[in-house]
């Protein structure tokens, strides 16, 4: 089969590799679309600290069950299927308390094992949720972002008629600000760049305004300083964009916190029952997500694409095997 391996930091190639075979409680999935995110970019470019090599990458996948492994059930070939990129033990207690992203045995698909930058992928049955009928493979892949964004969400407890500002019209915040609309919640999105301001309605700056939830849906140093002097009294800020080593340390103003009795939440990943949640505000039209697809290309063309997420001249880019 056709495949992207990651061989190094900023070194891949796109060539022919072994079909892998599924093996206890597996399934081999035929991939229909995978999406590109600034996470895969980090992870191919720059190194993560979760991505073991060689590798092949891809956390967002969509597909059909082509291989049942050794005593698999209840699946069954030909069924349509969204991923959770995650493996999870089950048993330990972030597990038990439904944060299996916490998991401290959590294997990642395109991270720790090989994920959906091929024709197809070996992923543990347990980590498949099945598609409607009525869910296009293009719409079901934002499962896992829209995941993301329903785990910040739920992790700032964001109720209906509270105030919610998010920094970064991308993907993600576009996600983040569709999400908290079907709360009730009053959104503003600010965006620098006007042609992503335009799209998703957002606003240039916020002065003077307070929220009760902030959202950095950007990895910038100067969206989380702004969104932490944005916090109104009780305030929750989730840290929801990753940052440089360097820029992560840098001290929040602890006397506000203290004073203005405000919170900081981390927010990472998404746990399996986020997908199913996903699933079914995409499926209802809850939340729409086909839109956000700027540009349709095929793996092979994975270059020009992280070239094109690094310079934000795109929205969601979705790769086809």
């Amino acid at each position: 089969m056709k495949a992207v391996t990651v061989s190094a930091r900023n070194a891949f190639a796109w060539g022919e590799v072994d079909v892998p075979t599924p093996g206890v409680g597996e399934v081999l999935v035929k991939v229909a679309v995978s999406g590109l995110c600034r996470t895969d970019l980090k992870l191919i470019r720059s190194g993560h600290r979760d991505l073991i090599l060689p590798r092949i990458p891809g956390e967002e996948a969509v597909g059909i069950v082509e291989e049942l492994g050794p005593q698999t059930k209840p699946v069954t070939v030909g069924t349509r299927v969204y991923i959770y990129p995650g493996v999870w033990c089950g048993s330990c207690r972030s597990c038990l308390s439904g944060a299996e992203n916490l998991c401290s045995q959590m294997r990642i698909m395109g991270f720790h094992r090989d994920g959906g930058f091929a024709e197809y992928v070996v992923v543990p049955a347990k980590s498949l949720i099945p598609l409607d009928d009525q869910c296009s493979f293009t719409d079901a892949v934002f499962a896992e972002p829209l995941s993301c964004c329903i785990n910040a969400i739920e992790l700032s407890r964001l109720k209906p008629g509270e105030t919610i500002a998010i920094w970064g019209a991308g993907p993600a915040g576009t996600l983040l600000k569709r999400l908290a609309s079907t709360i009730g919640s009053d959104v503003v999105v600010i965006e620098p760049d006007i042609q992503r301001r335009e799209r998703c309605n957002a606003v240039e700056s916020v002065s003077g305004r307070l929220f009760d939830v902030c959202i950095p849906a950007v990895g910038d140093e100067c969206a989380y300083r702004e969104a932490i002097t944005h916090l109104a009294p009780r305030g929750r800020l989730v840290a929801f964009s990753g940052l440089s080593a360097e820029a992560s340390y840098h001290a929040a103003d602890f006397n506000q916190l203290h004073y203005l009795e405000q919170s900081v939440v981390g927010a990472y990943g998404c746990a399996y029952r986020h997908g199913k949640t996903a699933l079914e505000l995409i499926t209802s039209g809850a939340v729409t997500v086909s839109d956000l697809v700027s540009h349709t290309m095929p793996l092979s063309a994975l270059s020009t694409a992280l070239d094109m997420v690094s310079e934000r001249t795109c929205m969601k880019i979705h790769l086809t095997p």
